[in-house]
C-alpha cells in the first residue's frame, strides 16, 4: 500500500507510532532517523512528515500517549476508593507500577527528557496524569488528615518519587514482581508515606 493510501485510510500516524516502539524494542534506544522509521513502517521517506515535524515530535506524541494510558490505569485502580484518601493514594501507586510493568517501552520514553522544551501535548498529558494524586492529597487535607505544615505539592512529589522508584526497578528488571508481591511493596510504600504525611500515620486495618 502506498503512503498516500495509508494516509487517507487513517492508519499512517498509528503505523508510525507502532514502528517507533518496535524500533526501540529492537535497539533499546530511540536514535533512529525519520528515514529509518519510514522504512520500518513501510511508507515513503517523506510520509512521516505528514504527522510529525521531526523525530522528537514523534517521540513526544508517543510519550503523551503513555501518560494518557497511565492516567487510565491509575483511575481504574482507584475508582472504588474515592472516599478514603489513604487507600486511594495506595491504589494510584499500584496502578502506576502496573502500567510500568505492562508498558515498559512507553514508560522509559515518558521520562526520556525534561518536559521543559517538550511539546504542549506532552506537557499537558503529563500534568493531567499527575492530577489524580494531587486531588487525593488535597482531599486528605480537606478531611484534616495531613500533618500541619506540610505542603500538598511537596507531598505529591514525595509520593510520586516513592512509586516511580519502585516502577523503575520493576521496568529495569532489578525487582521482578508477582501480583502478590506488588501489593506488598505498594503497602510498604504507603506505610512509609502515610506515617510521615498523615496525622496518626497509617490507618490501622484500612
Amino acid at each position: 500500500m502506498s503512503a498516500r493510501a495509508e494516509y487517507h485510510h487513517g492508519n499512517l500516524r498509528r503505523a508510525l507510532l507502532d514502528a517507533a516502539l518496535a524500533l526501540f524494542v529492537e535497539r533499546q534506544r530511540f536514535d533512529f532517523t525519520m528515514r529509518e522509521l519510514a522504512r520500518a513502517a513501510q511508507v515513503t521517506h517523506n510520509a512521516p512528515y505528514r504527522h510529525f515535524a521531526d523525530r522528537w515530535a514523534l517521540l513526544d506524541a508517543l510519550a503523551a500517549e503513555g501518560f494518557a494510558l497511565l492516567r487510565e490505569e491509575q483511575l481504574a485502580a482507584a475508582k472504588d476508593h474515592v472516599r478514603d484518601p489513604r487507600t486511594r493514594i495506595a491504589k494510584l501507586g499500584e496502578g502506576y507500577v502496573r502500567f510500568a510493568e505492562a508498558h515498559p517501552h512507553h514508560f522509559r520514553l515518558m521520562f526520556l527528557r525534561p518536559l521543559r522544551g517538550a511539546s504542549a501535548e506532552l506537557a499537558r498529558a503529563a500534568r493531567t496524569t499527575f492530577m489524580p494524586l494531587e486531588e487525593a492529597i488535597a482531599d486528605a487535607e480537606a478531611r484534616g488528615l495531613l500533618r500541619p505544615g506540610l505542603k500538598k505539592r511537596d507531598l505529591a512529589v514525595a509520593a510520586w518519587s516513592l512509586v516511580h522508584g519502585l516502577a523503575s526497578l520493576v521496568v529495569g528488571g532489578q525487582l521482578p514482581l508477582t501480583r502478590r508481591g506488588l501489593r506488598g511493596r505498594i503497602d510498604a510504600l504507603t506505610t512509609v508515606f502515610t506515617e510521615g504525611a498523615f496525622v496518626g500515620g497509617r490507618k490501622r486495618g484500612g
